[in-house]
């Protein structure tokens, strides 16, 4: 039986390509000019990058073979969302006032099973881990709770996999999909995750390694709250003492986003707060 431990690069990369490629739409209402200005200024960029830095033959063949990899290990989607989304996140949510955003990154999975707070996230009879609630109250930004706002909650697992991006893993496993209460309060029973590396059997692992990079990303909770009249937020929650919450390779963290759980009485496993502020829409 193949297990989740065997996940490999090329796997997780096929996955995410194609999860991409279901969900995502690909084209952008963008002028001919904006298409020229941001295309330009990458190629120009690129350029400036081999004459300042006397870019050898055998490196630019180097680099066109890696590009290649990429795309054959289907790494591209877990490419740009390590290295480049924290920018464009940056961008787009400049100007909330609300809970702050970051990356959504490669493994999310619309239409996760709907539950009704309180809730456990579906998981295997024995997940192993430690026991986490997560619990809090979602709100717009004068104060007010938002009637049945919708928590979408998805993370790796005490070895650090995502289901449906590893094998012998359930289908929805520590994925859901929480309707909180009339007081838009919810409460969330899950494990706590464990740090992971980013893949690194394939392309991108070839580039962190020859780099001399680490690969490792801090335990975290990948969620989505929207209400009606809402503007949606993608955000991740961290966990303080992860020694990389300094140093993550996606540069996602944020100090807003660092969670100060405590453990729950009976020493059954841990629990944190953590309320959402939703900005309007525009």
């Amino acid at each position: 039986m193949t297990t989740e431990t065997q996940a490999t690069a090329a796997a997780s990369g096929a996955g995410a390509t194609a999860r991409f490629r279901e969900n995502k739409k690909f084209a952008a209402d963008a002028s001919q000019e904006r298409v020229a200005t941001l295309a330009g200024r990458v190629i120009k960029a690129i350029n400036e990058t081999v004459l300042e830095e006397r870019v050898s033959y055998d490196e630019y063949n180097a680099f066109k073979a890696w590009l290649i990899q990429v795309g054959e290990d289907g790494e591209w989607p877990l490419f740009l969302d390590v290295w480049v989304e924290h920018s464009v996140e940056e961008v787009a949510n400049a100007n909330r006032h609300g809970s702050k955003g970051t990356i959504e990154g490669p493994y999310y999975i619309p239409n996760a099973p709907t539950l009704r707070t309180p809730a456990t996230l579906p998981m295997r009879e024995d997940e192993p881990g430690t026991a986490l609630l997560l619990q809090g109250q979602v709100r717009n930004t004068a104060g007010e709770p938002l009637l049945g706002a919708l928590i979408e909650l998805w993370h790796a697992d005490d070895r650090g996999f995502y289901s449906q991006f590893a094998p012998g893993l359930p289908e929805w496993n520590l994925r859901g999909s929480i309707v909180a209460d009339e007081q838009g309060k919810f409460q969330i029973s899950t494990v706590q995750p464990a740090p992971y590396q980013i893949p690194t059997d394939g392309a991108c692992g070839a580039l962190i390694s020859a780099a001399g990079w680490h690969a490792w990303r801090p335990a975290h909770l990948h969620v989505k709250v929207s209400a009606p009249g809402h503007q949606l937020i993608t955000t991740q929650l961290y966990f303080p003492g992860d020694q990389h919450v300094d140093d993550d390779i996606a540069s996602a963290v944020k100090p807003e986003l660092i969670l100060v759980p405590t453990e729950r009485a009976g020493g059954n496993g841990r629990e944190v707060t953590y309320d959402f502020i939703l900005d309007p829409e525009d």
